[in-house]
Formats: structure tokens, C-alpha cells, sequence
């Protein structure tokens, strides 16, 4: 007989998207984007939200503590290497939340150990050394063995036994390259539930990456086995691969519970929500095939499925698009469709807007309606994705766009820029193709040495009026930013992508030391 909710354990959901999600080349994060991001979190019900890495930057240092003073429910978590100025750095910035959360980590595999030159005696006594000192600053303390799953089995016996005698009350049992299988990872977790002295005392996490595509798999596969913290990032993002994608393992948690009987406390319809917001600001879209929140996901072609889906939905669909927040309906709006229409649509879509926001949604959406004979609902996830992205104290921003094409010859690019304070700009640019023109011409009004390493365009809607979305990366250095925007013109989204991935280039750089970036490109 299937268990009750409330008689089945909780697995703990372990949201790491704002730290290892944002880890991915170019899925930098603005100050108020990882506020509202890690709101959203707590708002629907992840137990543990993973701000950032305090002693990386100052930026992160702030936004994990801003998020920790501002957190209502959620444990707030900041990852420090296993040092004392790490893990002090971490406790400064976590200390003010409700439920604090210090979670430290070192290399254990022979591959890490080369690294840090330490030997088995030394890497022991380290962990011993900065677990007490993370513990004498807070009650609640994850350590990690980075690489776990390519460790010896009785080395790791020994460290995670350290990590518990020193007070460590969460144990996270890494696949940090993705190497491991879902039958390695059930056994890794039992094996250490049966060797380790103290192993009943605290609680086990599992920690995947998806380099092998296994990374569900296998954090379902370790919750079997007595994990009982999964620790996952939306729409998986995450470095090379990614990571565990929180919304797969909690609808596999839902969906078969008959075989998975385990609960958690996650709000699964903000889940459409949450997955578009991220997928806005970190510049990565979700793949159209992707499970769970892909646009094809509860999408039906062929003849047979739909003739299916009419007669009884379960035929071709094992969740409704209710349960995570999608609705079923695809509704158009118009140019004559008022505010208070807006209004109930967007919240239809996951969207719940305050007077100022709606106001100046508003008038996006007349724009749109204008340009388009027809708004349809994922014309109106990609307006909201833009205005997310706006920003009138942007410090590039621009005021007018002509493009002039023709048959022969080089095409040619009028622009105006706002350049921070300094005033507007204007110049005439050609290059081989309008996009190459508008790309130009904002080099040539703010020159940077910057390389554009992604330029991707893809339609929001069917038509000839259908709003591109384009997304745009840039690297300078070992550090790639993205920028995106939609737009009915595709060379209008263009220079907007590109300039939001400026804005984002100096925002990281600091407006001090802009000279130096406009210097070194010559």
C-alpha cells in the first residue's frame, strides 16, 4: 500500500543555481537578479538555497548576505574552501539569516590530492581543523568531498567519518565530473550509511552532474539508497554539462511516488515561473526538448497522440501543465486587449505584477501589439523576459537605430549611444550584413577588446511578425558575459542582446575602471 505524504521521509531540495548554476560561462547574474532569483526560491519552498561563494568577489559577498537578511523560510548557504579565511569570509556573509549554513569543501580523489599536495594524514587533519572551526561558528555545517565519486572507497570511509566527529551535520557526496552511474551511486551512499561511525546521525546529500546525462538518474538513484538532500539547479544550468535539474527529480518525486515514496516541500507550479526568470537573466534558453519546463514538453504533433490527448489526456501526458505552473491554453491578445486583461494573463502564466510593474509592462505590450497583429502567449513570456532585462540606469543604452540595406555593397548602421554620463554618441558604420553594421557601429562607440563568441537567433512565435529572441556572448579574458532581447526586428534584438552583454562586461569591471577597459582594446 502506497504511503501517506506526511508518514514519507522529506527529501531536501538544495538549490544551487545562484553558485554552481552561475559557474557556467556567461550565466553571470546581476546584484538584483540573484535577489529576485534566490525570493522566488524561498517563496517556492526549497529548503536550502546556495547564495554564491562569498570570498570569490565582493559582489558575491553582498548578494549572499543581502539574500540572507531578506530570506523568510529557506536555509541560506555559502560554499568556502577548506580554510579559516574562506570559512570566515562565509560566516560574515550568511550570519544574518534566520537559518545560517556554512558548507566547506576539499578535493579527496588522488587527483585532488596532487593538487593540494596534501597526503591522506594531512587531508584528514585539514578537514578535521576547518569543520571544527565552521562548527564553532554555526550549528549547521555541510562538507563536501569534491570528486567523491572517483575516490577510494576506505579514504573517503575515513574523511567523512573526520567531517563527522568534527561536527559536520550535513555530509554531500559529490559526482563533480559527472563520472558515476545510478547503481555506483546508490551503492557509494549505502556503503557509507554502513561503515561510518555516526553515519545515522546526520544526513547524507547527493551532489550530480550531468556530463554523461545521468545526472537525475543518479540523485534518484542515491535518495533510494538513503540520501536525503538533492542538491540540483533550475533547468539544470550549471558548468560543462550541468547540474541535477531540480525540476526532474521533484516531478519524478511526484509523478512516481508510487515507486519514489518520498516528499518535498516544493511548490511545483512556480516551476514554469522560476525556470523562465532563470533562463532571462543567465542568457541560457531552455532546449525545446528539455524535461519537465521545454517548450515541447506537453506539446502534441502527430496524429495518433492527438487524436489521443482529445479523447482522455493521461493517454499521452503523465503531468498536467497545471502542476507546474503552465497553462493549457494558448489565448491571443491584441492591440485592444486592456490592462486588466494583461494583468490575468500574465498571471495565467506565472506572472504576478505590482501596479508600477504592470504599468510599464503595459506599454511594452502596446508596442508589441502594434508591430504584431497577434500577442500570443510566448510572445508575452518574451516580453516579460525583456523587461526583466531593462534597465534605465543601464550604462550603454540605445537611443536610435537606422539600418540601410541594400543589394550591393556594404550594408550600413546609424546608431546614437548613451555612453554613462558622458552624453549620447553617434556614428555611421558598414559591415557585411546589417548585424555586422549595428555590431560595428557600437564597437566604434565604445570600443572594448571583448570577442563575441555567441551570436544565436531563434523565432518566439510562427510568421513574419514573430519576435526574434537573440542571445549574444561575449569573453574577455577567462570571463564570458551574455545578453539577450526580443524583438519583432531581429537587428534591433541584435543590438540590444549585444549591448546588455556590454552592460553586464562593465558592470563586472566596475565603472572605475572603465579606462582601462576602452585602453586596452587600442
Amino acid at each position: 500500500m502506497t504511503s501517506t505524504a506526511s508518514s514519507q521521509d522529506h527529501v531536501l531540495i538544495f538549490d544551487t543555481t545562484l553558485r554552481d548554476g552561475e559557474q557556467s560561462p556567461g550565466a553571470t547574474m546581476t546584484h538584483s537578479e540573484k535577489l529576485e532569483i534566490a525570493a522566488l526560491l524561498d517563496e517556492m519552498g526549497v529548503d536550502i538555497i546556495e547564495a554564491g561563494f562569498p570570498i570569490a568577489s565582493e559582489g558575491d559577498f553582498q548578494a549572499v548576505m543581502e539574500i540572507a537578511q531578506n530570506a523568510k523560510n529557506s536555509v541560506i548557504c555559502g560554499l568556502a574552501r577548506a580554510n579559516f579565511t574562506d570559512i570566515d569570509r562565509c560566516w560574515e556573509a550568511v550570519r544574518h539569516a534566520a537559518r545560517p549554513r556554512i558548507h566547506t569543501f576539499i578535493g579527496t580523489s588522488p587527483l585532488h590530492r596532487d593538487i593540494t599536495a596534501l597526503d591522506q594524514d594531512g587531508m584528514v587533519q585539514r578537514i578535521h581543523d576547518t569543520v571544527t572551526h565552521a562548527r564553532n561558528l554555526c550549528d549547521n555545517v555541510q562538507w563536501s568531498p569534491m570528486d567523491a565519486t572517483r575516490t577510494e572507497p576506505d579514504f573517503l570511509c575515513r574523511v567523512v567519518e573526520a567531517a563527522i566527529k568534527a561536527g559536520a551535520t550535513t555530509i554531500n557526496i559529490p559526482d563533480t565530473v559527472g563520472y558515476t552511474y545510478p547503481r555506483e551511486s546508490a551503492d557509494l551512499i549505502a556503503m557509507l550509511r554502513e561503515r561510518v561511525p555516526g553515519a545515522d546521525e546526520i544526513i547524507f546529500a547527493t551532489h550530480c552532474h550531468n556530463d554523461l546525462g545521468m545526472a537525475t538518474a543518479n540523485a534518484l538513484a542515491a535518495v533510494e539508497a538513503g540520501a536525503r538532500q538533492i542538491e540540483c539547479t533550475i533547468n539544470g544550468l550549471g558548468e560543462r554539462a550541468g547540474n541535477t535539474a531540480l525540476e526532474e527529480v521533484v516531478m519524478a518525486l511526484k509523478v512516481r511516488n508510487d515507486i519514489l515514496p518520498f516528499r518535498t516541500g516544493i511548490d511545483t507550479t512556480k516551476i514554469m515561473g522560476i525556470s523562465r526568470m532563470v533562463a532571462a537573466v543567465s542568457g541560457f534558453p531552455v532546449q525545446y526538448n528539455k524535461a519537465v519546463v521545454g517548450k515541447n514538453a506537453f506539446a502534441h504533433e502527430s496524429g495518433i497522440h492527438q487524436d489521443g490527448m482529445l479523447k482522455n489526456k493521461e493517454t499521452f501526458e503523465i503531468m498536467r501543465p497545471e502542476d507546474i505552473g503552465l497553462q493549457a491554453t494558448n489565448l491571443v491578445m491584441g492591440k485592444h486587449s486592456g490592462r486588466a486583461a494583461l494583468r490575468a494573463k500574465l498571471s495565467d502564466l506565472g506572472y504576478e505584477l505590482g501596479d508600477n510593474q504592470l504599468k510599464d509592462v503595459f506599454v511594452r505590450f502596446k508596442a508589441l501589439a502594434d508591430r504584431k497583429k497577434e500577442v500570443y502567449d510566448d510572445d508575452l513570456i518574451a516580453l516579460m523576459a525583456e523587461a526583466s532585462l531593462a534597465d534605465d540606469d543601464a550604462f550603454l543604452q540605445i537611443r536610435r537605430l537606422r539600418v540601410i540595406c541594400g543589394t550591393e555593397g556594404p550594408q550600413e548602421a546609424e546608431m546614437t549611444l548613451r555612453v554613462g554620463g558622458g552624453g549620447e554618441k553617434f556614428i555611421d558604420a558598414t559591415g557585411d550584413g546589417p548585424v555586422d553594421a549595428t555590431f560595428n557601429a557600437i564597437k566604434m562607440l565604445f570600443p572594448h577588446d571583448a570577442r563575441l563568441e555567441l551570436y544565436q537567433v531563434h523565432a518566439v512565435t510562427e510568421g513574419t511578425d514573430a519576435q526574434a529572441t537573440v542571445s549574444v556572448r561575449l569573453k574577455r579574458g577567462d570571463v564570458v558575459y551574455s545578453g539577450q532581447s526580443s524583438d519583432t526586428d531581429t537587428v534591433v534584438a541584435s543590438a540590444k542582446a549585444y549591448i546588455n552583454a556590454l552592460n553586464r562586461l562593465v558592470m563586472h569591471q566596475h565603472r572605475g575602471n572603465l579606462s582601462a577597459l576602452m585602453s586596452s582594446a587600442g
